[in-house]
C-alpha cells in the first residue's frame, strides 16, 4: 500500500465534501430521525490549540457515526465572542475589538476547516453578531415584562485589572484566571433571573429523566438546592435593635444547643464592628479577597 500522504489526501476530500455540501443538515424528513451535535463554542483568541482539536474531534466522531446510521444530523459551529475579554484583548493591542474578533474568527475557521470536521458551516454565527444578541435582548425584555427579571445588589468577584466580574470557576487561588490579579469582593447592582420560581418544578421533574445518570441528577438536585426549614430571629440585648437577627435553619430542633450566631464578612453588623475594631477590619478586608463561592 502507498504511504498515506495527508497533504495530498485531506485537501482532496475537503474539496469534495465542500463541493457536495455533504454536511449541511437536510430538510425535515419523517424517514430520517433528527440528531443534534453541539460542542462548546470556542472563544476566538486567534489560534487553535490541542484542547480545541480534542473537543471538536470527539464531537465529529459522534456526528459522522450518526450520519452513517441514517440520521439527519445538525452539527453547527459558533463563536463565544461577546464581552469584556475581547475588548480587553483589543485594548492591549491597540486595535478595534470588532475587527480583532472577526479577524480571529476567520483565522480559526480556516484552521478548523483544515481538520476536516463534518460541520454545517451554513449555520455558523458569533455571539457578538447583532442578529444573535438582538434576539437575546428581545428575550430579556419578554422576561422583564413577565416579572421574571429583577435588579438588586449582590456580591461578585471583581478583577481590578480586567475590570470585569468573574465566575467562581474563574478565580484560582484567589486570583483572576486571565490577569493573575488578586480578586476583590464587591457589591454591585445587577440583573437576576427569577429561576427560583421554578425550583420545585425543576426538582420534581428530575425524577422523570430516566436515562440520565444518577450522579448527574443528584448534582442537578443539589444545584437547585431545595431546602426546608424555619426562619426566626435571635433577640439583641440592645433595646435599640428590636427586630433581632434573622436566621434560617433546616434543624430547628438543635437551636437550644446553639452556642453562637455567625454573620458573613459583608453583613452590616460586621461592617459596624470593623468600623471600631482594627483587627476586625483587617479580617473583613482579607475576606474580600477570594471567590464568593459557598466554600470560600
Amino acid at each position: 500500500m502507498a504511504r498515506y500522504n495527508p497533504k495530498e489526501t485531506e485537501p482532496k476530500w475537503r474539496r469534495a465534501w465542500e463541493a457536495a455540501d455533504a454536511f449541511r443538515a437536510g430538510p425535515p424528513d419523517p424517514s430520517r430521525p433528527k440528531y443534534y451535535v453541539l460542542e462548546m463554542f470556542p472563544y476566538p483568541s486567534g489560534r487553535l490549540h490541542m484542547g480545541h482539536v480534542r473537543n471538536y474531534a470527539l464531537g465529529d466522531v459522534i456526528a459522522r457515526y450518526k450520519r452513517a446510521r441514517g440520521f439527519n444530523v445538525l452539527h453547527p459551529m459558533g463563536w463565544d465572542a461577546f464581552g469584556l475579554p475581547a475588548e480587553n484583548a483589543a485594548m492591549e493591542r491597540g486595535v478595534d475589538p470588532k475587527a480583532w474578533t472577526y479577524d480571529n474568527i476567520a483565522r480559526m475557521r480556516s484552521e478548523l476547516k483544515e481538520l476536516g470536521l463534518s460541520i454545517d458551516w451554513s449555520r455558523e454565527f458569533a455571539t457578538c453578531d447583532v442578529e444573535y444578541y438582538g434576539r437575546q435582548q428581545a428575550w430579556f425584555l419578554d422576561l422583564f415584562e413577565k416579572g421574571l427579571v429583577y435588579r438588586k445588589e449582590g456580591q461578585v468577584n471583581w478583577d481590578p485589572v480586567d475590570q470585569t466580574v468573574l465566575a467562581n470557576e474563574q478565580v484560582i487561588d484567589g486570583r483572576g484566571w486571565r490577569s493573575g490579579a488578586v480578586v476583590e469582593k464587591r457589591r454591585l447592582s445587577q440583573w437576576f433571573l427569577r429561576i427560583t420560581d421554578y425550583a420545585d418544578a425543576l426538582t420534581d421533574d428530575l425524577k422523570g429523566l430516566e436515562r440520565w445518570p444518577e450522579k448527574v441528577r443528584t448534582m442537578q438536585e443539589n444545584w437547585i438546592g431545595r431546602s426546608r426549614g424555619a426562619r426566626f430571629a435571635f433577640r439583641f440585648t440592645d433595646p435599640a435593635r428590636p427586630d433581632g437577627l434573622e436566621v434560617y435553619t433546616t434543624r430547628p430542633d438543635t437551636l437550644f444547643g446553639a452556642a453562637f450566631v455567625g454573620v458573613a464578612a459583608d453583613h452590616p453588623l460586621a461592617a459596624e464592628v470593623a468600623a471600631r475594631n482594627p483587627a476586625a477590619a483587617a479580617f473583613v478586608d482579607a475576606c474580600r479577597r477570594g471567590a464568593v463561592s459557598e466554600a470560600e
